[in-house]
C-alpha cells in the first residue's frame, strides 16, 4: 500500500470505494435492533450527491462547513462530501452549548452546518441565526422549523434532486493539494475558549500511513473497527475513519457508550481505539465481577494475571510447569476475557491521555494486546505508538515513520513532520509559538531511551509546584488513585502549597453499599459532608500514599458532590478532567484543608 500515491483524503476514499465496491463498509444499529450495512459504492454515491448538493448551496473550495452529529454513516458521508469539493470541515461536539457553537461558527467563519437531529438542531440554529456568515443547515433527520434566518434544507430532499452521476464527486471537482487544510478542529479545551487546529490532507494521510506500518506487524486483513468515541476528536477522525478507510476496513457505530459491550459482542472488532479512561472503567468492571466468582476462579484468574505479567517481562524465565499452567489459563481464563471483546480483538489502542501502566499490564497479562500511543490535535494527532512485536508498556512507543521527534533543553518533547498541523485558525501568533524552526512544541515533558521509545513525564502547564519548590505530577496521583476500587475520579491540587490534596469522587458500587450498609439514604452530594463517609474512604487514599514518594502524599482530601461528566462541563468529551471548571467549584473547600 502506498500512501504517497494519494494527494487528498477523497481521492484515497474514492480509491478504495472502486476497489471495495459492493463489499460492507459502514454499520449502523438500525430500529429493529440489527446492524445493517452500506457498501462501499452505495457511500461512495452519497458523498457525491451531497458533495453536488453543496456545490449548489454556493459552498465553494476553502469554505468551512461545520458538522454537529453523533458518530454514523452520514458523519463520514459529510466529512467526505465537504472535503471532495476542496471545502473544509469543522467538525463539533455534540455536548457544546449555543455560546459554544456561536464561537465555532463565528470563528470559523462557516458558511454552512450538517446537523443529525432535533434536539441538537435546536442549539445549532439558535448559535447560526447570530451567525452572518452561516448561510444554510441541512438535517439529516426529519425537523420541525422553528423561527430563524439561517436557510433549512433536509438531507434525503437535497440529496432526492442530484441525478445519479457517472463519476465521483473527486473526478468532476476542482483539484485537491496535499498540503491543502482539510479541516479545522477546534481542541476539546481543558482550559479557556478552543482553537482552531487546521489539518491538512498530507498530515492525515501521513498519520495513516505511520499507523498501517506499526499494524501490519499483526498481519492486517479484513479489519473491523467499532466507532464511539466522537468523531469530532481529531483521534477519533484519524484513527477511527481515516486509517479505516485507508486499509479498506468496515466501520461499525456503536450506540452510545453504554451499550459498548453489547456492541463489541455484536461487531465483533478486530481494532479498538479508545482512550485511557474506558480501559480504566473496564479495569474495575472486571475486578469486581472477580469479587462475585469462586475462590477457585479468583485463583484462576490472578495466577493468569502473574504468569502473563512474568512471561511479558521475562519471556525465559517461566519454568516447565509454569509454561505448561499459562498455556493452559489460555482456555480457561484469557479466551474467556477477550471473548468479552468479541473475540477477533487483534490489539486496543490507547491515546488522547497517560495511561496508567498496571492497566496495560493487566491487559496484556490477560491476552487482549493494548497499545499506547501519543500524540496531540496539532500532530494529526498521533506521533508515537508502541509497535506489537516490542511493546514497553511504560513508554508510548519510537515516533511514527516520518515523524522526528527530540527534546528541548527543559525536556519538553518537540515533534517535526508532514504531520504537523498548517497553523490555528485566525492565530498567527498563537501558531508562531506552537511551531518554531518547523518544530512543533508539544507542551508535554519526557524522556527518550535508546531505542527511541518516548515516556511521558509530565504535561508543562498541570506541573504542579508546591511551596517548597518540588514539582508533582498530578496525572501520575491521579491514576494510582483512581485505580483503587472505592474510587471512581479524583484531581490533584496543590500549586503553591506546602503539600498535596485531593478531590475524589467515590466508586458508585462502594457508594451504594456503605449507604445500604449504613441504613443511609442520602445522596452524593449529601455524602460529600459525612464523615462516617469520608472517613470510610480513607484506607484508599492511604494504600495510594504507600505507592508515592515523601513530596508527592495526599495530606487531605474532599469529596465531591457530583461525579465529573461531560454533561456538567466537568469532563471534555475525551474524558479529560476541565481543571479550571472544577476549581471554581471547589477551590475555596479544597483551600480549606490546609
Amino acid at each position: 500500500m502506498n500512501y504517497s500515491n494519494w494527494n487528498s483524503l477523497p481521492e484515497m476514499f474514492f480509491n478504495n470505494a472502486e476497489k471495495f465496491g459492493e463489499n460492507p463498509f459502514l454499520w449502523e444499529k438500525k430500529s429493529s435492533g440489527e446492524y445493517q450495512a452500506l457498501s462501499w459504492k452505495i457511500v461512495a454515491d452519497t458523498v457525491t450527491k451531497l458533495a453536488i448538493a453543496l456545490k449548489n448551496l454556493e459552498v465553494k473550495k476553502g469554505d468551512r462547513v461545520a458538522i454537529v452529529s453523533e458518530n454514523r454513516p452520514e458523519w463520514a458521508i459529510a466529512d467526505l462530501a465537504i472535503m471532495s469539493i476542496g471545502a473544509i470541515t469543522v467538525p463539533t461536539y455534540i455536548t457544546n452549548t449555543i455560546s459554544d457553537h456561536q464561537h465555532i461558527l463565528s470563528d470559523s467563519n462557516a458558511i454552512g452546518v450538517i446537523v443529525s437531529n432535533e434536539t441538537l438542531a435546536k442549539n445549532v440554529l439558535a448559535a447560526a441565526a447570530n451567525i452572518n456568515s452561516t448561510q444554510f443547515v441541512v438535517a439529516i433527520e426529519d425537523i420541525v422549523a422553528t423561527s430563524q434566518s439561517t436557510s433549512l434544507h433536509h438531507w434525503n430532499n437535497i440529496l432526492n434532486t442530484i441525478a445519479d452521476s457517472a463519476k465521483n464527486i473527486f473526478q468532476i471537482s476542482d483539484g485537491i493539494l496535499r498540503q491543502d487544510t482539510a479541516c479545522i478542529i477546534y481542541t476539546s479545551g481543558t482550559g479557556g475558549k478552543p482553537k482552531g487546529v487546521m489539518l491538512s490532507h498530507e498530515a492525515i494521510i501521513t498519520n495513516c500511513m505511520g499507523a498501517h506500518e506499526i499494524l501490519q506487524q499483526l498481519g492486517l486483513g479484513k479489519e473491523v473497527f467499532l466507532s464511539f468515541l466522537p468523531l469530532s476528536h481529531a483521534y477519533e477522525h484519524t484513527a477511527g475513519l481515516y486509517f479505516p478507510i485507508s486499509i479498506g476496513a468496515e466501520i461499525y457505530y456503536a450506540e452510545s457508550v453504554d451499550t459498548l459491550s453489547t456492541n463489541l459482542l455484536e461487531a465483533r472488532p478486530t481494532i479498538m481505539v479508545s482512550v485511557p479512561r474506558l480501559y480504566e472503567v473496564m479495569h474495575r468492571r472486571i475486578t469486581l465481577a472477580l469479587k462475585r466468582q469462586s475462590k477457585t476462579k479468583q485463583t484462576l484468574f490472578n495466577t493468569a494475571i502473574t504468569l502473563g505479567t512474568k512471561n511479558h517481562n521475562f519471556p525465559n524465565q517461566l519454568t516447565l510447569v509454569q509454561r505448561l499452567t499459562n498455556a493452559l489459563l489460555e482456555r480457561l481464563v484469557r479466551d474467556k476475557v477477550r471473548a468479552r471483546f468479541g473475540g477477533n480483538l487483534k490489539a486496543m489502542i490507547s491515546g488522547g491521555a497517560p495511561l496508567n501502566q498496571e492497566v496495560g499490564m493487566f491487559f496484556t497479562a490477560l491476552g487482549v494486546r493494548l497499545l499506547q500511543g501519543y500524540g496531540q490535535t496539532e500532530a494529526g494527532p498521533v506521533i508515537s505508538c508502541n509497535i506489537p512485536n516490542k511493546t514497553k508498556l511504560h513508554t508510548v512507543g519510537p515516533p511514527l515513520t516520518g515523524v522526528e521527534v527530540k527534546l528541548a533543553n527543559d525536556g519538553e518533547i518537540l515533534a517535526r513532520g508532514k504531520l504537523i498541523m498548517n497553523g490555528y485558525w485566525n492565530d498567527e501568533e498563537l501558531t508562531q509559538s506552537a511551531i518554531q524552526d518547523d518544530w512543533l512544541h508539544t507542551g508535554d515533558i519526557g524522556e527518550i531511551d535508546e531505542d527511541g521509545y518516548i515516556q511521558i513525564t509530565d504535561r508543562k502547564k498541570d506541573i504542579i509546584i508546591l511551596s517548597g519548590g518540588d514539582n508533582l505530577s498530578p496525572q501520575k496521583i491521579e491514576s494510582i488513585l483512581t485505580l483503587q476500587p472505592q474510587i471512581d475520579q479524583a484531581m490533584i491540587y496543590g500549586e503553591g502549597k506546602p503539600h498535596a490534596v485531593a478531590l475524589i469522587v467515590p466508586e458508585k458500587d462502594f457508594t451504594d453499599n456503605w449507604v445500604s450498609e449504613n441504613s443511609s439514604e442520602e445522596t452524593l452530594l449529601n455524602l460529600s459532608k459525612d464523615n462516617h463517609f469520608i472517613q470510610a474512604l480513607a484506607p484508599a487514599v492511604e494504600r495510594t500514599n504507600k505507592q508515592l514518594s515523601a513530596i508527592e502524599r495526599i495530606k487531605g482530601f474532599l469529596v465531591a458532590k457530583e461525579p465529573f461528566t461531560i454533561d456538567n462541563e466537568l469532563l471534555t468529551p475525551t474524558l479529560k478532567l476541565r481543571r479550571h471548571k472544577i476549581l471554581q467549584i471547589y477551590k475555596n473547600s479544597l483551600e480549606k484543608l490546609y
